[in-house]
């Protein structure tokens, strides 16, 4: 069965206004309401039909979709079936569709130009490891954009103003009908502002807005570690017709040390000894964020040993207690030795070799393990 114009079901003209739309289906509801009809369904079927059509014409976005494409522009059913009520379908597959092909989400309810939020920015701030650990306040200076001061954001010369635009009628959002699919997307002559300007602003060009570099203000925490982003709030770009600002996001890059490598909360750095050092021991300085500390080094250390330093390495942002410092051995290899220096080694190698194993467990270990393997 044919559906009724929506018009003819409240009986009223094309133009007629919102209270009128009202005072009729009250009258209509009144009249054939179920529980003053019982068990007739003929009332129910015209109650419900005064239902749907008040639901549509009383909600100015449905009733401007039903005038420009009839029923399919907002009845679930003429779809197939699919949505829950009056113009769920259309509406539903209208928003996503207008996502994706740009046109948006409308602030505000129905009419009226579209407002967005502005765009996050991203400042990249070169440290050294000293500023991580310790933190620091500085300054930043950022592209940013700004209300014009000739126009005062509106886009239009001084004297004039924009216009409604007369596609979407200051929506700034335009319905297109494709098939059973009721597709809303930005309103190609306006971008989704509503509004046109016939007369722009010579400073800006029309845009409202004038790009400037601002200085700002940055706290950097200490602890903060590579990679990680401070927020500043509203210091993004400025939003669209009323939107909020964007955020500016500072991202954090550490310089390479010269000395010491980071892992989180903790440090590490090579601690090159000679080998005289290592045979017969001894005290060395070591360097740390926060001065100098010293380490006994044991009689026979080997490299690739690690030395613990609690507490020497760095304090996270999220961290009560500082990580470590790691001090790992690498044995020095002297060079250049003169004929006496290469004599006296050889005597010092021919000595170690009378005393036998004692003198070099690691090498006798590693010679076992090599025979061991070809054997």
């Amino acid at each position: 069965m044919a559906k009724r114009d929506f018009y003819d079901v409240l009986g009223l003209a094309r133009n007629a206004s919102d209270e009128e739309i009202k005072k009729s289906y009250r009258k209509l509801a009144m009249k054939y309401h179920p529980d003053r009809n019982p068990d007739n369904k003929e009332a129910e079927e015209k109650f419900k039909e005064a239902k749907h059509a008040y639901e549509v014409l009383s909600d100015a976005e449905k009733r401007d979709a039903y005038d420009r494409y009839g029923h399919a522009g907002v009845d679930a059913a003429a779809a197939g079936g699919m949505g829950g009520g009056a113009g769920g379908f259309a509406d539903a597959f209208g928003d996503i569709f207008g996502e994706i092909f740009g046109g948006g989400r409308q602030r505000g309810g129905g009419g009226g130009s579209q407002m967005y939020r502005g765009a996050d920015l991203k400042y990249g701030l070169e440290i050294t490891l000293e500023q991580a650990a310790n933190g620091f306040d500085t300054e930043i200076r950022v592209p940013s954009w700004e209300n014009c001061e000739v126009c005062h954001g509106s886009g239009a010369k001084p004297g004039t103003e924009p216009k409604t635009c007369h596609t979407c009628g200051g929506a700034g959002a335009v319905r297109m009908q494709q098939g059973f699919f009721s597709v809303q997307q930005s309103c190609p002559t306006c971008h989704g502002t509503g509004k046109v300007i016939p007369d722009p602003c010579t400073t800006c060009d029309g845009a409202g807005k004038v790009r400037r570099n601002k200085t700002l203000q940055v706290k950097v925490p200490a602890g903060i570690d590579d990679g990680m982003r401070i927020r500043s709030s509203g210091n993004g770009e400025p939003g669209v017709n009323g939107g909020p600002s964007g955020d500016l996001y500072v991202e954090i890059h550490i310089k390479q040390h010269a000395i010491f490598q980071r892992d989180g909360d903790d440090l590490h750095c090579e601690l090159t000894i000679p080998f005289t050092t290592a045979a017969l021991g001894g005290e060395l300085e070591v360097p740390t964020l926060g001065g100098r500390a010293e380490i006994t080094i044991p009689e026979g250390t080997q490299s690739g040993k690690v030395f613990r330093l609690r507490g020497k390495g760095i304090r996270g942002v999220r961290a009560s207690y500082p990580g470590d410092l790691y001090c790992h051995v690498v044995l020095e290899t002297p060079v250049r030795l003169t004929d006496k220096q290469r004599q006296l080694l050889r005597d010092f190698e021919a000595s170690l070799t009378e005393g036998g194993e004692k003198h070099s467990p690691q090498s006798k270990s590693w010679t076992d393990r090599v025979k061991e393997f070809f054997s």
